[in-house]
């Protein structure tokens, strides 16, 4: 794979525009045509949230589209004001002069002599400014091309066709009320697309999960066929340095197909799906398992053996928990397999999991952290332990034969919880749930969920007999 990296940053194209005969024009063209847009008429796509994969988002578009500007225009908000510390000013600088290409950018855009002065501390920089000559402060070793980026939401949004979520789900909601202030006297309806991986948990009027694509849709008023997910077993640094990738755009069929068209790249494959709930959820479920494969890790010195025994377990918790939330759970195993594995080999919750066993962070740092943003697994750990305890969602134990919450089926979600939210137990604990004695086979557990009818539909707001 290093020799693809290589490659590209050889080529001619990275770091810039992709080459007109991807046929770019013609999907741009397509998709104007489906929103209504008149000759003139730009087309409007702003992200909202600059973390590592909003960011990347937004800089796929500008490469492959936004030398079209007179059909398309492509921007990027993120709020102003965040400084950028000395070190990190210090470490930029030293990729800026790492990087040929960027270097004689930033020269010919008269806009070296400022990192040099925040190399040597005579400057402040701030993460909008370093944002529009590319560089994300969640991502510093992956130069982007240059963005168009907006501080004022209302600026941002207010006229925009295309709306990119790609905050996290913990300020997903709070950003969107916000932006439906703005949109109070629209005509034409938006579509949104949600990068967000991770959950809230309602427990009234019964327990249920709330994603971010309702979340917007609550905030908005947007019905929920104009709002789609889109995600996949990626990472964001990697994608914009052309490794293949593949993800999938969930949602109502009007919008997925030619949007899948529209975002589809020669390295960058996007299928599409109609089950958007659940495969959102999913993408929320594995960075809960991903902390603790983190912990494992860590605690073992990289002990391939104790790995595997942590995946056998983790893997089986997230089977039955499929098992619940979708009447045809066979469909999501392979998207949900997948986005797990490359959270596990590289993710920034398996990360933070890692940080965390070694000490070099602790619990009272909060889960938003220095160069890397919101460790969204910390949240959703709370959510699916809130959601899962819940009596009325007991599903029969296989080994006592009675009713029990699923959470007792679940004993790593358990010591995540205890570890992460309570505060209860220490790091190391993780590795006394697959070291007890008492576990039953996690091979149970999946024998459980063929032999027993423990759809939850209600979890995911579905009424009984309705499909996903």
């Amino acid at each position: 794979m290093v020799g693809t990296v290589e490659r590209v940053h050889n080529s001619s194209f990275y770091n810039g525009s992709l080459p007109h005969s991807n046929g770019a024009e013609e999907k741009l063209n397509e998709l104007r045509r489906l929103l209504g847009k008149s000759e003139g008429d730009l087309l409007k796509i702003v992200s909202i949230g600059a973390g590592a994969w909003g960011s990347v988002f937004a800089a796929l578009l500008q490469d492959a589209y936004g030398h079209f500007r007179e059909k398309v225009q492509i921007r990027i908000w993120r709020r102003a004001g965040r400084a950028v510390d000395k070190s990190t000013a210090e470490h930029l600088f030293e990729v800026i002069n790492s990087r040929e290409d960027v270097l004689r950018r930033l020269i010919r855009r008269c806009a070296y002599l400022k990192y040099v002065e925040a190399r040597l501390g005579d400057r402040t920089l701030h993460a909008d400014e370093i944002l529009k000559d590319g560089f994300c402060l969640n991502m510093i070793d992956t130069p982007l091309c240059p963005l168009k980026v907006v501080t004022n939401l209302q600026e941002a949004v207010w006229d925009a066709d295309i709306v990119i979520n790609g905050l996290p789900s913990t300020e997903t909601r709070e950003v969107f009320e916000e932006v439906s202030k703005y949109w109070k006297e629209r005509i034409t309806v938006p579509i949104i697309i949600s990068l967000a991986k991770g959950i809230e948990a309602s427990l009234d009027p019964v327990p249920r999960i709330i994603t971010p694509t309702q979340m917007i849709s609550y905030a908005t008023g947007i019905p929920i066929e104009n709002i789609l997910y889109l995600g996949g077993p990626n990472i964001a640094s990697e994608i914009y340095n052309k490794e293949y990738a593949n993800a999938r755009i969930c949602g109502a069929e009007k919008w997925r197909k030619p949007l899948a068209k529209f975002l589809r790249q020669p390295q960058f494959i996007v299928w599409d799906n109609s089950d958007l709930i659940t495969h959102e959820v999913m993408g929320g479920l594995k960075n809960v398992y991903a902390i603790g494969a983190g912990l494992v890790a860590a605690l073992t010195k990289e002990s391939a053996t104790s790995k595997s025994v942590y995946f056998a377990h983790c893997t089986s918790e997230m089977i039955l928990i499929t098992h619940l939330l979708s009447e045809e759970p066979e469909k999501l195993a392979g998207p949900l397999l997948a986005d797990t594995y490359v959270t596990l080999l590289k993710g920034r919750n398996a990360w933070y999991g890692q940080m965390l066993a070694k000490g070099e962070l602790n619990l009272d740092m909060g889960d938003s952290i220095k160069g890397k943003g919101t460790i969204q697994g910390v949240s959703a750990v709370n959510a699916f332990y809130e959601l899962l305890s819940q009596t009325c969602l007991s599903v029969l134990h296989p080994k006592g034969n009675k009713p029990v919450a699923p959470v007792e089926l679940c004993p790593i979600l358990k010591t995540l919880y205890k570890i992460l939210i309570k505060r209860e137990l220490s790091t190391e604990s993780i590795l006394q749930a697959l070291r007890d004695e008492s576990m039953y086979d996690p091979r149970e557990r999946i024998e459980m969920t063929k032999s027993h009818a423990i759809y939850k539909p209600s979890l995911l707001g579905q009424p009984c007999g309705i499909k996903n």
